[in-house]
């Protein structure tokens, strides 16, 4: 049956078929193949089933807040029904709905895909959609409304695009101000960062693995599950940030010049810093419960008041390291490459 509905809009009505109960029609959406059949249930508790193509999508089970299954169900008395609109001579009834809006939706029912030309609304399609109770496609056009949303409202994470533009528009000489962006899950790895303020940023699961993160101010940023393996974290300032189940394997702390890098009260629960070179750096009151520090140089480390239980530090070199009032509760030291004198641990 070919949509010819109305006396305007010949393209903007869907025809479906009326009749008894479990009676099926098609209607074509402007393309050949392009069916679409929509069977009526003979007991009202029984879905609504869409079939477009090979392809049948069920809609409605005791979903009746959907306008459509209200068109349909046996409850045509119900305060909540809507009586379905005029038929045609064939039998059909006349569902007027915007073709624009209703095709992602054909398509979405062939291959399970929502794609949406530039010009076409989001909130349009999501409107369709609850229409017709497509579950699937409701679920999928909501999470790309809100992500629609963000954007405009200029609340989208940074990317290494975005990062790379600031990079390559900055002198040399000029210091990059990133504090309290939203880097979640970017990929950051392997770039030159050196000297930029990344106080209070969000970068919870970001990947800065192999970055030269030199200089930079991380003071209370977000680095929660990030990767920073092998990165250079020379002279940087981390005091009260959280890098709590945060990758630092094998990264470098130790300046040339003897310049420490600040992680004062750092929270490192869980984080692991196998391999590390952690010499001269200040961890005091920093937080490293259930942390990996195995094979670390901490030559000079401060770690006094630090909370290291249940810390594993097995291989590393504590020479001269402080580490006066620190919780050392279930710590290991095995395979210590120099002896922990008492003078270190006794206030």
């Amino acid at each position: 049956m070919h949509s010819q509905i109305g006396d305007s809009d010949i393209n903007s009505k869907t025809p479906i078929s009326s009749g008894n109960a479990d009676t099926t029609s098609s209607a074509t959406c402007g393309e050949e193949n392009a069916n679409l059949t929509i069977r009526k249930p003979s007991n009202p508790s029984n879905p609504i089933a869409i079939k477009c193509g090979p392809l049948l999508q069920e809609i409605f089970n005791h979903a009746t807040e959907f306008s459509l299954n209200r068109m349909f169900t046996e409850t045509g008395y119900s305060e909540h029904a809507i009586q379905p609109s005029r038929q045609d001579h064939s039998g059909a009834y006349l569902i007027d709905r915007s073709p624009t809006y209703f095709e992602p939706l054909l398509n979405y029912l062939r291959h399970g895909q929502i794609i949406l030309d530039s010009n076409v609304n989001v909130a349009g399609v999501l409107a369709e959609a609850c229409f017709y109770g497509i579950e699937g496609a409701i679920r999928i056009l909501t999470t790309m409304l809100e992500k629609e949303e963000l954007q405009k409202e200029g609340l989208v994470s940074l990317t290494r695009k975005d990062v790379l533009k600031a990079i390559m528009s900055t002198p040399t000489n000029a210091e990059l101000r990133f504090q309290g962006v939203d880097f979640v899950r970017a990929d950051l790895s392997k770039l030159d960062l050196r000297n930029i303020n990344f106080k209070y940023a969000i970068m919870h699961h970001c990947s800065l693995a192999g970055a030269n993160l030199s200089g930079c101010c991380f003071e209370r940023a977000d680095l929660s599950h990030s990767n920073l393996q092998g990165a250079q974290l020379v002279c940087v300032k981390m005091s009260c940030a959280n890098l709590a189940a945060a990758n630092l394997h094998s990264c470098n702390f130790e300046d040339p010049g003897g310049l420490p890098a600040n992680m004062e009260g750092v929270n490192l629960k869980g984080a692991n810093l196998e391999g590390s070179n952690m010499a001269a750096v200040n961890l005091r009151v920093a937080t490293l419960k259930n942390a990996i520090l195995r094979n670390c140089i901490l030559r000079s480390a401060v770690l006094a008041g630090a909370d290291l239980e249940c810390c594993d530090l097995s291989g590393s070199d504590l020479q001269d390291a402080n580490l006066r009032g620190a919780n050392l509760k279930d710590a290991a030291f095995e395979l210590m490459l120099t002896p922990l004198h008492m003078s270190q641990t006794i206030r």
